[in-house]
């Protein structure tokens, strides 16, 4: 099909012919204007910089790492773009290693450290005619299916999602270079897409959730424009595969701005696509106060440097559409401890279907949730062998989500915490203490009167 054909095609595309394409120019911001030093750079990404420049070729740190020093603060890692080739990147560092089938990139290992390179990528669909048809298809809904093409620097930039991400530090000079106005839009605290977001959003879904992760975390306000077409495009993500939004669940909330997150999701129509189940529960009026103080307990959590596992955190997600589900097979008249196990079944599968759940995560999920009808039993041996489950801290740490949300009146949480507490002796003293209050008085049998034979 003749090129200036498809093009006004795709004029007629959501998204397309609507307005003015943004005009971008490239700026160099130079050392004495910005903020960013080489003695913030880790000496593995130093490394890589200079080795690739020494090379003959274009080296620049991109991205989050220039992005978080220009905001003063630390990055967590450092990523580099280049005009090399995987493979001319992998012969110079023999402590390389080539990733991805789609797109490769190299890995650059220095201990713990893993410096990411990447070639710079141009537009597919500004490549020239002879590149092949499947190196730039769309799906029905504009969903880009592949997208290998190698470019330059700028067209690099400009395929990139937001503006704050478009950023590139060079080590020869100390510049920063600027190709979509992103440092003055980190100076105004806005998340702004490069280009279109309608189209934007239609070849790539999760960029919608990108833009939520970005103004979560940097407490930035997502700017008109970027946020206008969110709420009708939502269910694209229903398009995307339920193991890469497995993955995006897990970086929206276990970056220590999960409540933040959450409160976002539930304001641009987010949450249904990722949650749908929960998103009913909650608009049909199932409280959601527990999955928030789970997220606020997680975000304190890896504020003090402590891990978060995937499972505790889809079970506080989901605990909506479970509470809904178990009522539901209780009011059909289903037992309560098999009403639970259906409902947990029930809810999963409906689940797996948006997000993937692997067995590793979706089993100790399952197992907090049916603790919770284990830990109020706790007469005789009930409590040693609820103690030594392997899934009691989460199902315990589970319990105290509950109370603290007010589902559950306290004082069972505070049992179990002072039982850990204490020795065999006291564990011993409080069992004794619990059945003595929990047992039900017996009646005392009035004694018949002793009839004494008469005296003579």
């Amino acid at each position: 099909m003749p090129r200036r054909l498809v093009e006004k095609l795709r004029s007629f595309m959501p998204g397309n012919g609507k307005k003015k394409a943004r005009h971008y120019q490239r700026q160099e911001i130079p050392r004495d204007q910005h903020n960013v030093s080489r003695s913030m750079i880790s000496e593995p990404a130093k490394k890589v910089l200079h080795r690739l420049n020494k090379a003959g070729y274009e080296a620049y740190l991109v991205g989050g790492g220039v992005r978080d020093i220009l905001l003063g603060g630390k990055p967590k890692d450092f990523d580099i773009a280049t005009n090399a080739t995987p493979e001319e990147v992998h012969d110079l560092f023999r402590n390389s290693r080539l990733i991805g089938r789609r797109f490769r990139i190299v890995h650059v290992v220095f201990g713990r450290e893993v410096i990411e390179v990447t070639t710079f990528r141009g537009n597919a669909r500004d490549a020239e005619d002879d590149v092949a048809d499947d190196e730039h298809r769309t799906s029905e809904h504009g969903l880009l299916l592949r997208d290998n093409v190698y470019g330059n620097q700028e067209e690099d930039a400009l395929r990139r999602d937001f503006t704050i991400n478009a950023l590139y530090y060079c080590i020869r000079d100390f510049s920063i270079i600027d190709f979509a106005n992103g440092v003055e839009d980190l100076k105004n605290h806005q998340i702004r897409l490069i280009g279109d977001p309608e189209t934007r959003y239609r070849e790539d879904p999760v960029r919608m959730l990108r833009a939520i992760r970005f103004a979560a975390k940097l407490g930035f306000e997502i700017e008109p424009e970027t946020e206008a077409p969110i709420r009708e495009l939502a269910p694209l993500l229903s398009h995307i595969p339920p193991a890469r939004l497995f993955d995006e669940v897990l970086k929206l909330f276990s970056a220590g701005h999960g409540e933040a997150t959450y409160n976002l999701l539930q304001q641009y129509s987010l949450l249904e696509p990722l949650f749908p189940e929960t998103a009913r529960a909650i608009e049909a009026g199932e409280p959601d106060e527990l999955i928030l103080q789970a997220l606020r307990n997680t975000d304190a959590r890896i504020a003090q440097g402590k891990s978060v596992t995937p499972y505790f955190l889809f079970a506080a997600m989901l605990w909506p559409a479970l509470q809904v589900e178990w009522r539901r097979r209780q009011d059909n008249g289903d037992p309560v401890q098999p009403a639970l196990h259906g409902a947990i079944g029930k809810v999963i599968g409906r689940q797996v279907q948006a997000t993937s759940i692997p067995k590793r995560f979706s089993g100790p999920m399952k197992e907090i949730w049916e603790m919770q009808m284990r830990l109020p039993r706790r007469q005789g041996k009930r409590a040693f062998a609820t103690l030594t489950h392997p899934r009691f801290r989460a199902a315990y740490d589970f319990l105290l989500v509950r109370e603290s949300a007010g589902e559950i009146e306290p004082g069972l949480g505070q049992w179990w915490t002072e039982f850990q507490r204490v020795d065999e002796r006291g564990q011993e003293r409080m069992l004794s203490q619990l059945g003595s209050a929990t047992a039900p008085r017996k009646r005392r049998r009035k004694r018949s009167p002793v009839k004494r034979p008469p005296q003579s």
